[in-house]
């Protein structure tokens, strides 16, 4: 096996690393985005006593 042969080989489990790194960075990303949009119930909640507030005030206007 030559030098050669030996960089090749390690220029390409580099790349099938950062592949999956890249695969994993997006898996994470997605499922954070997915929690992101579920919301908590508490900032729910919040959203809609804000929302009530507003509904409120703008009927006593």
């Amino acid at each position: 096996m030559g030098i050669k042969d030996q960089f090749q080989d390690k220029a390409q489990e580099l790349a099938e690393r950062a592949k999956r790194a890249t695969g994993n960075a997006k898996d994470e990303a997605s499922q954070r985005a997915s929690r992101g949009r579920e919301g908590s119930p508490e900032a729910k909640e919040r959203a809609e006593r804000e929302l009530r507030e507003r509904t409120d005030r703008g009927r006593e206007a």
